[in-house]
């Protein structure tokens, strides 16, 4: 895959060489992807058949920074598209960002999802969750990230890596809400309960909980939305079959949230015709597409969830900065080794 962006990218910069760039008009956005063709094309059309700017997009999986950097001013890219705060943070604080001022951004994207200074916006919100065994956790029997670290759950929880990005945001925003002291606390608890040392991605706790490995999954939302949904694997049904998606902490702060999000490039040619597309995502039309296609939440009000969404009940989400999270992720990193958290129970 590396050699397949770098590919991209040189595709991208002859394309978009800087005599190409001081000729090109306009109406057109260059844009780095994290996110998959599948779900950002039908997007990119209707931002193109609305406005007319035409959208070079290049896709990749990771070394988006890297390569940014890299080319300095003389980077096509004009605007990037990333899931995880710790991506966005990262750009911005790896300096390839600018600042952008907008009143439809502000207005369609509350303050805890995007940069105080601008620099990065979130488009769309998920949650990290609990996929609970239908058959072995009764309702009510979890409600919280706090109870993960009770010793009735121990040899009950499965997770993928403390080192995983979404898990990082989690373990943040427990200092915020406990402090590290706290934080490193839980952690140790909930290491304490795992039925298995971390592996495999959020898919695979769901399938450890229908086998019976373990009675709780710590997993994104939309994963239960894609194997409920998933033609091509269908065992993966009788995994989302097995479980029941439970929203945590919602007597209190809410559930814990991310994003999926955007920001102009330091180095943008076409900065004018970026910020329209970030635009676009951040509105009705994009955001209902958004929900729709990838089971994810909106993060414009008032924009309805996918019926799927729906049907799994109203929720409510941690309003906490994702920027505070951000900052804390390194002390989150920093308590996943100290605990020895990957090397699983009794390590």
């Amino acid at each position: 895959m590396k050699r397949l962006f770098a590919a991209g990218l040189a595709a991208a910069a002859t394309v978009f060489g800087a005599t190409t760039w001081a000729q090109a008009a306009d109406q057109e956005v260059n844009l780095y992807s994290y996110r998959q063709p599948f779900l950002i094309k039908p997007l990119l059309d209707a931002f193109t058949k609305e406005t007319g700017i035409k959208v070079n997009v290049v896709f990749a999986k990771k070394g988006m920074l890297e390569k940014i950097k890299a080319a300095g001013d003389n980077s096509p890219a004009d605007a990037v598209l990333t899931v995880d705060i710790g991506r966005l943070y990262a750009l911005k604080e790896g300096g390839v960002l600018q600042a952008v001022k907008s009143d439809t951004l502000e207005k369609n994207i509350p303050a805890h999802f995007r940069d105080p200074e601008g620099m990065w916006f979130g488009l769309t919100s998920r949650a990290r969750v609990a996929l609970v065994s239908k058959e072995r956790v009764k309702p009510g029997e979890l409600t919280s990230y706090e109870d993960l670290a009770d010793p009735k759950f121990k040899g009950r929880i499965c997770v993928r890596s403390g080192k995983n990005a979404y898990n990082v945001a989690l373990i943040a925003s427990m200092i915020a809400h406990h402090g590290e002291e706290g934080a490193e606390k839980w952690l140790q608890g909930v290491k304490a309960n795992l039925a298995r040392k971390p592996q495999g991605n959020d898919r695979a706790q769901a399938k450890a909980v229908f086998e019976g490995v373990c009675d709780i999954a710590i997993s994104n939302n939309y994963y239960m939305g894609k194997m409920m949904t998933n033609d091509e694997k269908p065992e993966q049904k009788k995994w989302a079959a097995a479980v029941r998606l439970t929203y945590l902490n919602q007597g209190d702060r809410g559930n814990h949230m991310n994003v999926s999000g955007a920001a102009v490039t330091k180095s943008a040619k076409h900065k004018d015709a970026a910020v329209k597309l970030i635009e676009f995502l951040s509105d009705d039309a994009a955001q209902k597409i958004y929900a729709e296609d990838n089971q994810e939440y909106p993060v414009k009000p008032g924009v309805p969830y996918s019926k799927l969404v729906q049907s799994w009940g109203e929720f409510k989400g941690d309003t906490l900065s994702l920027e505070k999270i951000a900052k804390l992720r390194p002390a989150a990193s920093r308590l996943v080794d100290k605990v020895g958290f990957d090397d699983g129970p009794g390590s």
